[in-house]
């Protein structure tokens, strides 16, 4: 009897599915907002790249066969005319006007509405809307409804107390402005300055009480320095708006008694001069300032985010 061997079943390889590639995957997980960035470049950027372009050219838009190559021409004439370089200073000091009154209030209102009372939630709706309201209503509100010489409400209770009556927009321009955007933009002030206060370590605070700082101390030594950041980013990213604001001024002056800000020179040069050329370089210029206050503004707020999680 002879034994035989069996052989041993023949083993069918198994197949892997391939992974796919690291880049592969990055690509797949991207392609989703391949649109919007296609979009958001067609929108954005091409424009911006096309007014980069006409502002190197001498282009008066009523006499368009006439337009030549200049080079940095506009921008010496944005920087050395008189009247921009004094829409330049106007745009500086409506800025930092705006910025530091909405700061200052900005404060006192998150402070209020840090505390616990009675209707708070009320209130802190009623704070809120003026941001809420849009720039051009915001602006007729302010120009007929408070300041018209005839029937305003400042003028009215005035009148009521025996006081003058004044022309606001004509006596105060730049400050009728001023307070326009101060009332629009003291509520986001607010909340970005109460989210700070929020955000305090609350076993700190009451240690001090504790030890028995007062509440000037615990503002000054604690709440103070805790806030710097929400501070700085409350400034930036007012700045870059307010820099780019246009609405108040054209509503309120139309530009006029001294109130025109680069926002409103380039519209003038644009649409009544037709200077495309010179309105592109100061608008490009613009854009760089702005580009230049939001860089800071976005490393406050990557410092914030680094702060917070370091926290938990």
């Amino acid at each position: 009897m002879t034994a035989t061997t069996m052989a041993p079943p023949a083993t069918t390889p198994v197949r892997t599915a391939r992974q796919p590639s690291g880049r592969l995957r990055a690509w797949a997980t991207r392609a989703p907002l391949l649109p919007a960035l296609i979009f958001m470049i067609v929108v954005t950027q091409l424009p911006f790249v096309a007014t980069v372009v006409i502002s190197f050219f001498d282009w008066n838009s009523l006499y368009p066969k006439a337009r030549h190559f200049t080079g940095v021409d506009n921008y010496r004439d944005v920087l050395t005319d008189a009247d921009l370089r004094h829409s330049v200073w106007t745009t500086v000091l409506l800025t930092v006007t705006v910025v530091l009154v909405s700061l200052v209030l900005g404060l006192l209102l998150a402070l209020l509405l840090d505390r616990r009372f009675k209707g708070r939630g009320v209130v802190r709706t009623l704070l809120i809307a003026p941001f809420l309201v849009v720039p051009v209503a915001a602006a007729l509100l302010w120009k007929h409804v408070l300041y018209n010489p005839e029937y305003g409400l400042l003028n009215g209770l005035l009148h009521y107390v025996g006081g003058p009556q004044p022309d606001w927009i004509s006596n105060t321009p730049l400050l009728a402005v001023e307070a326009s955007l101060v009332w629009q933009w003291t509520p986001f002030m607010m909340l970005i300055l109460l989210a700070g206060l929020q955000s305090r370590d609350q076993q700190q605070m009451e240690a001090a009480r504790v030890d028995g700082a007062s509440d000037w101390q615990i503002f000054r030594y604690l709440t103070l320095p805790h806030l710097r950041r929400y501070l700085e980013l409350g400034a930036l990213l007012g700045s870059i708006y307010i820099v780019q604001n246009f609405d108040a001024v054209f509503t309120i002056t139309s530009g006029g008694l001294g109130t025109a800000n680069l926002p409103y020179t380039v519209y003038q040069s644009f649409y009544q001069a037709h200077e495309n050329g010179l309105a592109s370089a100061a608008g490009v210029l613009v854009v760089i300032g702005s580009i230049i206050i939001a860089t800071f503004a976005l490393r406050v707020v990557s410092s914030l985010f680094r702060e917070e999680v370091g926290r938990a």
